[in-house]
């Protein structure tokens, strides 16, 4: 598969020269190694660690002894969590030589790896966070196969629907044998039985005590593994939007599972047909909005309106000091309902965006514009 360019590339070339630790975040197979591959090809200076690797895992034996040898040069560690008790290490290491540029380093178990190196590496690392693929990452990749198929790179390039959905599988699988035994008390079959309920309520606000009930298990177990699957870039968190307002608005968060081409898997939809004609075809479409905000504007905060009478906008972005609303229609002719209007009158956006497929951007009037997903990384860049 060839290499396609990442958004992530410029800011993670622009924070080495200024930062001395370098960390790129996000879920398993997403292209993080790809990604630093490809910005270190051309310098002779690098040097490449991947610590699932047994030959590179034991060339840190002496982890002290071996990265002092590389003074002047940029230490690339890959999947980082695997050795945690490197980062007082890095840190020691930094603080001696006073250079940026130094280590690269990339993580796909975010719990561990940002509580430990927030303790012992602060103001000394600078995060990115590379999401699976965006839409506009993928030149002619329809628009149907992105939101059947997701944006993992073995899924999304794999040469047929069928040789998708075998990775898609065997990726739940792996995830559930072997990444969960990094955390204790975690069931593998519950774990799964959890992340098929996600699927079926994907986009909805979470009701921890129900969803425990169907499961058999307390609520605070259910947030445990929620909260997990956020550690691990599984699921997304959008929390409510709260403002100066005297309404009664909804508390609890929508969970979104972070990739349509897994959720599409747990639900057992293989082709477009099946998704298209399925109930969760919208929540796919929101999901995959979600996803581009959050790579295309990885520093916004995102969360949701929803008042006790139901008057909604499905996501409220805020870059900067500018305030905009989003709202997903899956359809090439959408229209926004009076209770959006009337959210719109309470949050008073900046710019209303609708974003649905469409090829070209147009207004639906004067207050809102109707882009699609090549459009939406002008839109919220303003």
């Amino acid at each position: 598969m060839a290499y396609l360019n990442r958004f992530l590339e410029q800011e993670v070339n622009a924070s080495l020269a200024e930062s001395p630790i370098v960390a790129i975040l996000g879920p398993r197979q997403c292209g993080k190694s790809t990604l630093i591959r490809h910005l270190i090809e051309n310098r002779e200076d690098a040097v490449f660690l991947d610590l699932e690797r047994p030959r590179d895992l034991a060339k840190l034996e002496d982890p002290e002894f071996y990265l002092s040898r590389f003074p002047n040069r940029l230490v690339c560690i890959d999947e980082i969590q695997l050795r945690p008790d490197l980062f007082p290490i890095l840190r020691a290491i930094c603080d001696e030589s006073h250079r940026s540029g130094q280590f690269l380093i990339s993580g796909s178990a975010s719990q561990d790896l940002i509580q430990r190196s927030s303790e012992t590496l602060a103001g000394r690392i600078f995060y990115s966070r590379l999401t699976p693929f965006l839409h506009d990452e993928l030149g002619d990749v329809s628009l149907e196969r992105y939101l059947l198929r997701g944006g993992f790179p073995l899924s999304c390039c794999a040469k047929d629907d069928a040789a998708a959905f075998r990775w898609l599988d065997q990726f739940i699988r792996t995830f559930l044998e072997r990444d969960l035994k990094f955390w204790r008390n975690v069931a593998p079959t519950t774990m799964h039985r959890m992340w098929k309920m996600l699927a079926h309520s994907n986009g909805q606000t979470m009701n921890f005590s129900r969803l425990g009930a169907s499961l058999g298990i307390v609520d605070t177990t259910v947030r445990g593994y929620v909260d997990l699957l956020k550690d691990t870039f599984m699921v997304e968190s959008v929390p409510p939007y709260f403002s100066n307002l005297k309404k009664r608005l909804v508390k609890a968060p929508k969970v979104y599972l972070a990739d349509s081409g897994i959720t599409n898997a747990l639900l057992g939809l293989t082709t477009f047909d099946d998704l298209y004609s399925h109930p969760s075809y919208g929540a796919c479409w929101e999901q995959v909005v979600l996803a581009n905000i959050r790579g295309l504007c990885p520093s916004a905060d995102v969360s949701f309106y929803r008042d006790s009478n139901g008057n909604e906008i499905d996501f409220v972005v805020q870059v900067g000091r500018r305030i905009l609303a989003v709202e997903c229609k899956c359809s090439s002719a959408p229209t926004v309902s009076r209770g959006t209007y009337t959210a719109l009158e309470d949050v008073q956006p900046s710019a209303t965006f609708v974003v649905a497929p469409v090829q070209k951007s147009y207004q639906l009037n004067e207050r809102i514009t109707v882009v699609g997903l090549d459009g939406l990384a002008t839109a919220l860049r303003g």
